[in-house]
């Protein structure tokens, strides 16, 4: 199997999730009509959030953002250059605009994150729920730095547990002894799917029957 630590895969898998982490950002930032810094750390913090929360809890050095610290620049341009397009088109942000987005950067977290816990040789259930964090976590610091709460915790909809699942979907399909860009592959497009017919088909998991006086 190839070591997805050192690959290019995992370089552009990175790139793609951080790029579809950082764009919901960016709209978040826009939505709240935070100033350009404000808009900057918003998204800096849903692109990057969840890799250094993994880089972190596995204790890889150094972090994948400091590793690669073109990526901070290249997102500070995109951030201007956006905010910039959209003053001038005066274009209206939906919050469902933000959904598309994150969808995507789920699905790809949640696979790499599961297989590089999984290239440390850590538990099932610890690889599974690595994949959570690497996915769930920049759009919980994106929400909280909103001042709201965060949508994986309250929507009701499919989140964490679509990302629990394809994390599972990856180590099952390693346990094949498929090539690597396939296990992250498969589960990564499974998994943006999944969250974005959740959306359109509203589907909601069971709520907290609290009766109030």
């Amino acid at each position: 199997m190839v070591d997805v630590n050192t690959s290019t895969l995992q370089v552009v898998i990175e790139i793609c999730a951080t790029s579809a982490f950082a764009l919901s950002g960016l709209i978040a930032g826009a939505r709240k009509k935070l100033d350009a810094f404000g808009v900057f750390v918003v998204t800096g913090v849903a692109a990057f959030g969840g890799g250094t929360l993994r880089d972190v809890l596995l204790d890889r050095r150094p972090f994948f953002w400091v590793d690669h610290a073109n990526w901070i620049w290249l997102m500070l341009f995109l951030c201007m250059l956006a905010m910039l397009f959209m003053r001038n088109k005066h274009i209206q942000l939906t919050e469902r605009a933000i959904l598309i987005p994150d969808a995507l950067g789920l699905g790809l977290y949640a696979a790499l994150g599961t297989q590089i816990a999984l290239q440390q040789q850590l538990p099932v259930i610890v690889c599974a729920l690595m994949g959570v964090m690497t996915a769930v976590f920049g759009g919980v610091l994106r929400d909280i730095f909103c001042n709201e709460i965060p949508k994986a915790f309250s929507d009701y909809q499919p989140y964490a547990v679509i990302a629990f699942l394809g994390g599972l979907l990856v180590l099952l399909l390693n346990q094949l002894g498929l090539a690597a860009w396939i296990c992250i592959f498969i589960p990564a497009s499974l998994m943006t799917l999944l969250r974005i017919l959740a959306i359109y088909f509203e589907w909601r998991l069971p709520g907290w029957k609290i009766e109030s006086n």
